[in-house]
């Protein structure tokens, strides 16, 4: 995120968002899926997951096993869909990206991993309003992040081969301004910006 380096124990900005994109681009620059870097971003992507341990790991009993993920480990106002007073709730634009990620770093669609994202995301997505924020302090973000929830989505969708449905197109064609771009109503994450909310939509359609 810029600013000074940082050094070990300080992690500076982690997120999941970013290290999603950054796993995408080093695929696609051809570094090979057996570099150690993949397995080892792996625990930064499970950490941020709520999801029970397997056998072997350290218990938490307490852990909701949703199977959802949430934003960042280390930025806690940044998990936009709050506390649940025991974990930071899951939501859809964190959870296309968490399977994204995983794929990415060589995870297979069937890995129980990214079959438990799945099924999250599978059973809450219906079209541009993004799932997973509850109670009235959070009734804004589900339109304010519809425009990234649109292209990432529907990334995840076609990456596990399943059928996402209408509902973010016609969402789409309904809300495409005359000039042929969009603009979210929400200012939230600067998705009124038509320079920021088109290239989604257009990825999404696309």
């Amino acid at each position: 995120m810029g600013g000074e380096v940082r050094t070990p124990p300080d992690t500076g900005h982690v997120d999941l968002s970013m290290t999603r994109y950054v796993l995408e681009a080093l695929r696609a620059a051809g570094v090979p899926a057996t570099d150690p870097l993949f397995e080892r971003t792996c625990v930064f992507l499970e950490r941020c997951q709520n999801r029970k341990p397997t056998a072997g790991q350290r218990s938490e009993a307490d852990k909701p096993a949703d199977g959802g993920f949430f934003f960042s480990t280390t930025e806690f106002d940044t998990n936009k869909a709050g506390h649940d007073g025991q974990r930071f709730r899951s939501y859809g634009t964190t959870t296309a990206d968490g399977i994204l990620a995983l794929l990415a770093a060589g995870r297979p669609a069937g890995d129980p991993v990214v079959q438990s994202a799945q099924r999250w995301l599978v059973t809450r997505h219906h079209d541009m309003a993004v799932p997973g924020f509850v109670g009235e302090a959070y009734h804004r973000w589900p339109r304010g992040l519809a425009f990234y929830y649109a292209a990432a989505s529907t990334q995840a969708f076609q990456a596990l081969k399943l059928d996402a449905g209408t509902g973010v197109v016609d969402g789409l064609m309904r809300t495409q301004r005359s000039d042929g771009a969009w603009a979210n109503s929400e200012n939230l994450v600067k998705e009124d910006d038509p320079l920021i909310a088109t290239p989604f939509a257009i990825r999404a359609l696309s």
